[in-house]
């Protein structure tokens, strides 16, 4: 049984599906809770993760019923069908509670994706570890959060640095990214409406003052879908200060990251592929204030928000966040990146240390390696 409730959870559980078939059998038969990727693996979905994967605890309350319900039918099927092994991936609000339904039938829990608990609520560990017989991670400092509890813990690399290579093998021949003559510029200011309207205006406006700087640049904008393109190119064309050129590209953002020759990287995933990748990059954020009221409550075991500077554990790329989120500083952070031959080299250097740490490549075949040994 695999449960996935994300469509980021999806692909990794796709993939570990793929795995773990090639080493258990053609035969094995795979269930749970997933997307499109796992369904076509071959897994039987219960549920599809497009309806599963809301964010916000608001919007969580408001779909409480269903929530109880999925939940009492994914329990149901591991008491009825008792699988060799329970697999769940990321989405650990119900993935735990299902793992403790699990060893509770004497049935195998493992699950991949380790909980942020080094950000926030560490006194989850105990109960984390109580839920679970393995915990599969991504990173190389969460093994040792749960030193001491008994659970049995993995590091088999982070898959962004297979997935990163795969995906720019696959651009390779495409038709040329839209750059203009001058210098090349990635901007990421966020795949949600909200994020958009919070960092943009101003990271369009460092970006104005910095090609003042430098001279002529080109800023690609990658977005996922048409439908978010269209509301950034009203977001840009709503914005008062903003560079001569700046173009919106819709997927390829690994893409433009490899040639780039710096970025202004909303926190995130980005911030990480961007590491991979090689792009110099500052990281940018803003929440609501009473968002960040909370969020400084919370998130109290790290230093930054950048995973290209936390996995190093350094300060890589500068972080402008909140009220430190300016154009004026945008714009110096983006003129030392393009014209600071010292600092370049000094964050290419840290890049390839974190390329290191994340595993070099191979981490879903390591994971998939490591779970096989719970199967009944």
């Amino acid at each position: 049984m695999v449960c996935a409730g994300e469509i980021s959870g999806d692909l990794y559980g796709a993939a570990l599906v793929r795995a773990l078939r090639a080493r258990l059998g053609a035969n094995t038969e795979f269930f749970g809770l997933g997307g499109d990727r796992m369904r076509e693996e071959g897994v039987e979905l219960y549920e599809h993760a497009s309806r599963t994967g809301v964010i916000g605890l608001w919007e969580v309350a408001k779909r409480a019923r269903f929530f109880s319900r999925l939940l009492r039918r994914l329990r149901g099927a591991l008491a009825e069908r008792r699988p060799d092994l329970l697999l769940t991936v990321d989405y650990p609000g119900m993935n735990l509670r299902l793992a403790r339904a699990a060893k509770a039938l004497g049935v195998p829990a493992v699950h991949c994706v380790c909980p942020q608990v080094w950000a926030w609520r560490r006194g989850r560990i105990p109960k984390i570890a109580a839920s679970l017989d393995a915990l599969v991670c991504f990173f190389p400092f969460e093994p040792e959060l749960f030193e001491g509890t008994g659970l049995k813990t993995f590091f088999c690399g982070h898959p962004l640095v297979d997935s990163v290579a795969a995906s720019l093998r696959e651009e390779e021949g495409g038709p040329p990214l839209p750059w203009g003559p001058g210098r090349r510029v990635a901007l990421f200011a966020g795949s949600r409406r909200n994020e958009v309207r919070r960092i943009l205006p101003d990271v369009l406006a460092g970006a104005a003052l910095a090609e003042e700087a430098v001279g002529p640049c080109t800023f690609l904008l990658p977005v996922p879908t048409a439908e978010r393109a269209a509301e950034v190119r009203a977001e840009i064309a709503a914005t008062a200060r903003r560079p001569r050129r700046v173009e919106v590209v819709e997927g390829r953002s690994r893409r433009v990251l490899r040639e780039a020759e710096a970025a202004v990287v909303k926190s995130g995933t980005s911030t990480l592929e961007a590491a991979i990748v090689g792009c110099p990059h500052l990281v940018v954020y803003r929440v609501s204030w009473i968002s960040a009221v909370i969020l400084r409550r919370l998130i109290t075991g790290v230093r930054w928000i950048g995973l290209s500077n936390i996995v190093p554990g350094k300060d890589v790329a500068k972080e402008l966040i909140q009220g430190a989120l300016t154009p004026e500083a945008v714009r110096d952070e983006l003129v030392a990146l393009l014209d600071d031959p010292a600092r370049r080299a000094a964050q290419l250097a840290d890049f390839a240390e974190t390329r290191r740490l994340l595993g070099g490549g191979g981490a879903i075949e390591r994971a998939a390696d490591f779970i096989c040994g719970f199967a009944r």
